[in-house]
């Protein structure tokens, strides 16, 4: 078994029984106790778990989202990379979809000013695009959300239903290998979903921390993806199983 792959495993045996030691873990495991020590020590870093003495105990993931002046500053150079990325499969004339994410923000920060057309539920991203004039912006309107400074709700994603374009550029909560990909709460998977939906080609941002999440509510299944952009601390084991996929993972230099 893969260590990415264990690791994972690991973190939805805990997610399931709330709670196990470490002794439990190398006995279904068949390794020792120190590396998985060593596995919980990673995953505690990345925020899957947390440690207890003598095990581990699982996360409970808020619905509640984080205000967007916290998000901006999580994994800030990741992001920052990540965005450049995707800004090179943007090409003049295309039409694409960015969602409210920070790295969304700074995806728009780094488009040339060039003909296209973006469609965008962010007031952040609207803002920073308003100074390119040859970008033509639309926002989908609707309930604006302060916390994640986006529009939200039956209006948002009504608009969304009348746009077809080339490319969605979104992120996420939490992308899980068997269980798919999900966010803090209903309104901004829904939303997210209606994004995926309306585009040809489908790109999810996400650096490695994101990576065997599972958040509230889950919005897409994996086969909905066709390009994921992350940072060089993605796991290799984890390129691996989504490559198997038919997905096209690229691990940006950070």
């Amino acid at each position: 078994m893969l260590v990415a792959e264990r690791q994972q495993k690991i973190v939805e045996l805990v997610n399931e029984k709330t709670s196990l030691r470490v002794s439990e873990l190398s006995n279904i495991f068949s390794v020792t106790e120190e590396t998985i020590r060593r596995d919980l020590e990673k995953l505690e870093k990345e925020k899957k778990l947390r440690r207890s003495h003598g095990g581990a105990v699982k996360i409970h993931q808020s619905s509640i989202e984080a205000p967007y002046s916290e998000r901006k500053v999580i994994n800030v150079q990741e992001k920052k990379e990540i965005a450049m990325e995707a800004v090179k499969h943007v090409v003049e004339g295309d039409s694409i979809i960015l969602d409210a994410s920070t790295t969304a923000y700074y995806m728009a920060k780094a488009l040339p000013n060039v003909p296209i057309t973006v469609v965008t539920n962010s007031v952040k991203v609207a803002i920073e695009l308003s100074e390119k004039q040859r970008i033509t912006v639309i926002s989908t309107g609707g309930i604006l959300h302060s916390r994640s400074m986006s529009y939200l709700g039956p209006l948002a994603e009504l608009s969304l239903e009348d746009y077809h374009v080339n490319k969605a550029f979104i992120s996420c909560k939490g992308i899980h290998l068997s269980r798919g990909i999900s966010e803090s709460n209903e309104q901004q998977a829904r939303i997210k979903r209606k994004m995926l939906d309306s585009a040809d080609i489908n790109f999810v941002m996400v650096d490695h921390s994101k990576f065997g999440i599972q958040a509230f509510s889950r919005f897409a299944e994996l086969n909905l993806v066709d390009h994921i952009l992350s940072d060089q601390k993605l796991d290799s084991g984890i390129v691996q199983q989504l490559s198997e996929r038919s997905m096209n993972v690229i691990r940006v230099e950070t």
